[in-house]
């Protein structure tokens, strides 16, 4: 029409944009993780409190240095250092010592996340890799612990940090000393995350509710530990009460807060459901078969390397494509009625 500006506007994908940004969604993980928080500082008091504060200027301090030092600008208003910082320290046990979680830190933040190439290139979930990192090294730094001792903080006696963990419990089959409506409101013993299973429900469902996670993965990780836990019991060991295995350890952060990472995790709906039905198996295994100890970390981990595997496998065909195999058919001629 005359007098309207008919010019094109060229740009490249994605045409289509959502609001949400990585800053809005990191600051929604750390609102599904504020319950669990609240309920393992009240468990912990000033112990949480400490190893969460480590934990968190850790990750803050060992993002700026190693992004400094690879001269990238620094990404701090992204928050992500801070998601994994806290992810951590709820991952660890109270009573861990506070160079070990700066250690832990440091392989999270410094060598899987910064060093893979940063925010969204990372091959294996920051938070985990820096967990199973400290416990892999465990042989070689448990036995200077005396050497800290004036430099570690003391709270005060916390009886629970010496405590028995839940799933130390059920290895030994004395069920008598848990308590499943414990468990689920507030339970002592174990790292800092596993203190409220109802608390990390309250999350996942917030990240849920916000369309940040889907439901595939944590349903199939916790549905596949359910079944598999029904079925597979040890001889000697009462290992089979389904409930007590999904409530116990590291299985609902690891659902809902770790095996959901969107940069870890598979992108098709069927990915995510083999993904976790693959978690869940390895879980069981570690469980009932190898050392329980981390054993959900290690499970995500393991299964964090199939990723581009499961990806290649489940991918979308793309429109018009036609699959390996498969005859293309030929057009019909059209035929003119004239004829």
């Amino acid at each position: 029409m005359p007098g309207q500006d008919m010019r094109l506007t060229i740009s490249t994908s994605p045409h289509l944009h959502s609001q949400d940004t990585v800053p809005m969604a990191m600051k929604d993980v750390l609102i599904a993780l504020l319950p669990v928080t609240v309920i393992s500082i009240y468990m912990y008091r000033f112990y949480a409190v400490f190893l969460i504060a480590v934990c968190m200027l850790s990750a803050i301090v060992f993002e700026l240095v190693f992004r400094k030092v690879m001269k990238k600008e620094a990404t701090l208003f992204d928050c992500s250092a801070l998601v994994t910082g806290l992810l951590l320290a709820l991952c660890l046990r109270p009573g861990t010592a506070w160079w070990v979680a700066v250690l832990a830190t440091f392989f999270a933040v410094g060598i899987a996340k910064e060093l893979m190439g940063g925010l969204g290139w990372n091959r294996f979930n920051p938070a985990l890799f820096g967990l199973v990192a400290i416990t892999l090294l465990a042989p070689l730094y448990v036995g200077i612990n005396p050497s800290f001792a004036l430099v570690r903080p003391s709270f005060g006696s916390l009886d629970v940090i010496t405590q028995a963990t839940p799933l130390a419990l059920m290895k030994q089959g004395a069920f008598g000393q848990l308590s499943l409506s414990q468990m689920l409101i507030a339970s002592p013993g174990g790292a800092l995350g596993e203190t409220s299973a109802l608390a990390l429900i309250i999350g996942g469902i917030y990240l849920l509710y916000k369309k940040h996670i889907s439901w595939h993965i944590p349903i199939s990780i916790i549905g596949t530990v359910l079944v598999v836990s029904a079925i597979w019991t040890p001889a000697g060991i009462a290992a089979g009460i389904p409930l007590f295995h999904v409530m116990a350890g590291g299985v609902l952060i690891g659902a809902f807060f770790m095996a959901t990472d969107w940069v870890t995790s598979p992108i098709t709906t069927k990915g995510q459901i083999i993904f976790g039905i693959a978690i869940g198996i390895l879980v069981m295994i570690f469980r009932n078969g190898l050392a329980s100890t981390e054993g959900v970390a290690f499970s995500i981990l393991i299964m964090n390397a199939f990723v581009p595997m499961i990806d290649r496998l489940t991918r979308r065909p793309k429109f018009g494509e036609i699959a390996f195999g498969e005859a293309a058919v030929p057009a019909k001629p059209s035929v003119s009625k004239s004829s």
